[in-house]
């Protein structure tokens, strides 16, 4: 049986391997997360996430021991104490249905964070940038990337075109390598050889 923590700290868990990328503290409590220090200190020292600061706010990310021990709460949930009957049954349904697709030799974690071009883009950005909305060379992002190129620039594209991303050449030519050139997008004329993508 998997070690019992608050109902904010199992939140954060399944949060965190939901999103399957670093998540910043205030996305945690916009949906109503909160992860005290007491909490996170607990699951850092557990080995279930890993906690650091950026520009005086916590980051977090989800484990491999993490993940497992939420497929284990999830295949066995407990209700948190005087929960309404709804919930309880919820939580009954849900450990049904997490122990159905183990058995079909399916985890949890493919089931509910499916690993998709445009999640694999902003993990490789967050593991590239630096602080946010940072320029990330395109030359150094498409090698963490196991798609094809076409597929790449249709995704950054389509997060330009929502507003999500941004692309820029870098105005200093003489740095440019052939691998940036590879790298590069072009936007009509211009090859664009940076990206940054909006803060969540």
């Amino acid at each position: 049986m998997p070690e019992k923590y608050g109902s904010h700290e199992r939140a954060a868990l399944i949060m965190l391997m939901k999103a399957g990328r670093p998540v910043p503290n205030p996305d945690l409590t916009d949906i109503g997360i909160d992860l005290r220090p007491a909490g996170r200190n607990k699951l850092n020292k557990a080995g279930l996430i890993k906690s650091w600061q950026e520009n005086r706010r916590f980051i977090h990310e989800i484990t491999d021991e993490g993940v497992a021990w939420c497929e284990s709460d999830c295949a066995r949930p407990e209700a948190p104490p005087r929960s309404s009957p709804l919930v309880k049954l919820m939580f009954q349904i849900t450990g049904i249905v997490v122990t159905h697709i183990a058995r079909n030799g399916t985890r949890l974690l493919d089931v509910i964070s499916p690993r998709d071009l445009e999640t694999l883009i902003r993990i490789a950005y967050l593991d590239l940038s630096v602080k946010p909305q940072d320029w990330v060379r395109l030359a150094r992002l498409r090698p963490k990337l196991d798609a094809d190129k076409a597929e790449v620039d249709e995704v950054l594209l389509r997060l330009v075109k929502a507003g999500e991303a941004h692309l820029a050449p870098d105005s200093n030519r003489k740095v440019l390598t052939p691998a940036d050139h590879a790298a590069a997008i072009r936007v009509g004329s211009e090859e664009k050889h940076l990206m940054a993508i909006e803060e969540s």
